[in-house]
């Protein structure tokens, strides 16, 4: 058997229609509830996608899975970060009493990068807002929201929902930035404002029926796995992400099942698999997403320490026919947009993106300087490291059974903001379905045509024969 990976195959340019990029779209359905404006996802790890990425990812049209490799409760408060940030309409706006202390707000401000909170009182009747320019010269950090607020009476309201037109009328009428929405008895039911109006305004965007940002959380096979999923659809996340290194376990399948038993209303991404039979397993088992790939990441060390993979396009070209009308996305070894357009050719949705979205100012993580340059750390999901993070000191009986199967620490260097890559990356999308003559991506795979190529064409490929400056 011949197994191919991205460097192995070019794609045939064919005659093409395309007179623009502008005609090229390449937005794609993964489910009825998920649409992607730009089909990547980032991958579920601790050094690149928490709050912040998928924020970045999902404004762009792209999507964020909040790794599990931390508390449920932390991770539950991530996925709530990135709800809470463009939903115009916040029905569960962030609330505290009027006896909270200066101190505590501060506190609360640098914990949920919030500068304003409504006042209630404990039957949830609007007291009054607060915000930084209230306490902002304020030195006694033991005085009391309510010597501080701005009072109920002060504060213009509406008393029910309004549209995102009459939202915009309101704020230019009243020069205001919060609108609070309350009962006629007072009671609070929401808030909108006027950061999350403007930003309401981003067709690019994915967003839920809400309007909120879209967001994916991953979950492990392990006795943690229910609890966290509960949590998480309690957040509000769009997707749950099984994520574990060989999807085609017998407890992957039987978790697959009980999870899409008890939430079918949640969209369901299982993975990873590398073969026909791995995907039409999980498409059996009620996986609504399937993800593919074993060992082809960069900081991946499955396959040396195994011996186990299958190349990647090989992967998913196999994985297509298993996966049927499942959708299927292309995790791991994608290093150039070249990659990525391969990777949709072959069959897949979306790509997942791990070492190219590291570094980047949204990655977790904090930058510092390596042998003269700017770096972060980035390291396998396997490797001891992040199973000892995720184990707080190993002190279970697993531990020494314990294999690993990544990188420990690797540094890349600082890339600055992910949406400058996204644009790029997006360029060579539209230009790779240019020359194929497809229109968008479901053209792309009825037109899409592989080239085996050799070691001297993978050297053409690249410039050559030139000094670079």
């Amino acid at each position: 058997m011949e197994g191919l990976t991205y460097d192995d195959v070019l794609l045939i340019p064919k005659r093409s229609p395309i007179k623009s990029r502008k005609e090229i779209n390449l937005s794609i359905e993964l489910t009825p509830e998920i649409k992607l404006n730009l089909p990547i996802m980032a991958a579920a790890m601790d050094t690149v996608c928490e709050s912040a990425m998928a924020i970045a990812l999902a404004r762009m049209g792209a999507l964020g899975v909040i790794h599990r490799f931390n508390t449920i409760e932390k991770q539950a408060e991530e996925v709530k970060r990135v709800k809470r940030e463009e939903n115009y309409f916040l029905e569960r706006p962030l609330t505290i009493a009027p006896k909270t202390r200066l101190k505590q707000i501060i506190e609360l401000s640098e914990k949920l990068n919030n500068r304003s909170f409504l006042i209630v009182d404990s039957e949830n009747k609007l007291l009054g807002l607060i915000s930084k320019r209230d306490y902002i010269f304020e030195t006694d950090l033991e005085k009391e929201v309510e010597e501080m607020m701005t009072p109920f009476e002060k504060l213009i309201c509406v008393n029910d929902f309004i549209s995102l037109p009459d939202a915009k009328q309101f704020f230019r009428q009243h020069k205001i930035e919060k609108l609070p929405v309350v009962e006629k008895d007072g009671k609070l039911k929401g808030l909108i404002t006027a950061k999350d109006v403007i930003q309401a305004t981003n067709i690019r965007a994915v967003r839920d029926k809400k309007g909120r940002l879209l967001v994916g959380g991953a979950l492990g096979v392990k006795s943690d796995c229910y609890e966290r999923a509960r949590e998480l659809v309690s957040a509000g996340v769009d997707i749950l992400v099984l994520d574990i290194a060989h999807g085609h376990l017998e407890v992957c399948l039987e978790t697959t099942r009980e999870l899409k038993k008890s939430f079918p209303w949640i969209p369901l991404m299982v993975g990873n698999i590398a073969t026909e039979e791995g995907a039409r397993d999980l498409r059996e088992a009620g996986a609504d997403i399937i993800k593919v790939g074993v060992g082809p990441g960069a900081v991946c060390t499955t396959r040396i320490v195994t011996g186990c993979g299958v190349p990647q396009i090989t992967a998913v070209l196999a994985a297509k026919k298993g996966a049927q009308d499942v959708p299927i996305i292309a995790d791991g070894g994608i290093r150039t947009s070249g990659d990525m357009v391969k990777a949709l050719a072959a069959g897949a949705q979306a790509v997942m993106l791990g070492n190219l979205l590291s570094g980047t100012d949204e990655a977790p993580g904090r930058l510092t300087m390596w042998n003269g340059r700017k770096v972060k750390l980035y390291r396998g999901m396997a490797s001891f490291a992040a199973y000892e993070n995720k184990n707080k000191g190993l002190n279970n009986k697993e531990t020494e059974y314990f294999t690993a199967e990544g990188v420990d620490q690797a540094f890349v260097p600082y890339k600055g903001p992910v949406k400058d890559l996204l644009l790029a990356w997006q360029g060579g999308l539209k230009s790779g379905l240019s020359y194929c003559g497809a229109k968008n991506i479901k053209e792309l795979w009825q037109k899409a045509e592989f080239v085996k190529i050799t070691q001297a064409s993978l050297r053409e490929n690249a410039p050559h024969d030139v000094e670079q400056a």
